[in-house]
């Protein structure tokens, strides 16, 4: 029997980061089922741009606010459920941390330094593109 090709679903996220004394963090959360340590993430809604819409899951999924690079970091991919998504990274400089945002409830987050970032995630992919800040 053969398998259908499957369709790849298109995802944005963002690498949330700050400079704290003079280090680079990034800001980790977690999913809402597994509890793995990944970014803020999502399907691109319908008239946005993959970096708006990723701008738009941080604030979601993580609770900041900032101004996204347009240009892409990296991407990579997942699967869920049967289905593979392609994710495009973007660079968000955080300018605003909020406690109250709508999925606070659902994640934790973490600001981490780039190493502890790296053994943090579990996706091979995005331990790539988080080196790249290295």
């Amino acid at each position: 029997m053969s398998r259908k090709a499957s369709k790849k679903f298109s995802q944005s996220g963002v690498i949330p980061y700050r400079i704290r004394d003079g280090k680079l963090e990034v800001l980790l959360i977690t999913t809402r089922n597994s509890q793995d340590w990944a970014i803020p993430k999502g399907d691109i809604s319908n008239g946005m741009s993959p970096a708006d819409s990723a701008a738009k899951e941080a604030w979601e999924e993580a609770g900041v606010i900032g101004q996204v690079f347009a240009t892409e970091l990296g991407s990579y991919k997942y699967s869920k459920r049967g289905k593979t998504y392609r994710v495009q990274t973007f660079l968000l400089p955080v300018e605003i941390v909020s406690e109250d945002y709508p999925e606070a409830f659902l994640r934790q987050r973490q600001w981490l330094n780039i190493s502890l970032a790296v053994k943090r995630v579990k996706k091979a992919s995005l331990k790539r593109i988080l080196k790249k800040l290295k």
